[in-house]
């Protein structure tokens, strides 16, 4: 087993194709050192300011990886069913009534990609006539990540659309294969 296989979700697993697996794996990998860079500078900011030396460039850094981390989460979180959508309400119907339903979401999901890929792009194009400070990088560098989230969220949310329409929105869930912690000891005479 590999270790994208470990950080997959299994869940809903009919509403996703196994190649994209290794990019939701790589996206995962780049949010989660996003959030942790982004958690690192905010220290080293703060200590920094309290001993009188503040790194300023720090502040960018911090930014951007902000930025990028919740952006690159949002399309994670799209393709894991995790966020974007009113899953209670959808999974309380079943038939032709879950399938409207989860088709009406995800269209709507669509139409916020769709700004997400237009503005942001014409952002990302105005970006470059504004500088951050104290680099003079241009902002664009921070406005890239809004038509990556939409262009990323749409191709998660099409792959689930010709999914749930090709094998139905209505699956029930695998029951987990053990649910005991790694921690607690196996019962007496109880299979491992």
């Amino acid at each position: 087993m590999s270790a994208s296989d470990h950080m997959v979700l299994p869940r809903q697993r009919h509403l996703k194709w196994k190649a994209l697996d290794s990019l939701e794996y790589f996206l995962m990998i780049v949010c989660g050192v996003c959030l942790f860079g982004f958690s690192l500078a905010v220290v080293c900011d703060i200590v920094t300011r309290l001993l009188g030396n503040p790194w300023l460039w720090l502040q960018e850094v911090t930014s951007t990886l902000f930025i990028y981390g919740i952006f690159i989460g949002t399309a994670v979180a799209t393709r894991r069913n995790d966020h974007l959508y009113l899953t209670a309400f959808a999974e309380a119907m079943h038939g032709r009534s879950r399938t409207v339903i989860e088709l009406a979401i995800r269209a709507v999901v669509l139409g916020v990609c769709a700004a997400l890929i237009y503005y942001g792009y014409i952002n990302f194009l105005r970006g470059f006539g504004s500088f951050r400070l104290p680099s003079n990088t241009p902002i664009a560098s921070l406005y890239a990540a809004i038509p990556l989230c939409g262009l990323f969220t749409a191709l998660f949310t099409v792959e689930q659309i010709v999914n749930g329409i090709k094998h139905g929105f209505d699956h029930p869930e695998p029951e987990p294969k053990d649910t005991r912690s790694m921690f607690e000891a196996p019962e007496k005479g109880a299979a491992p």
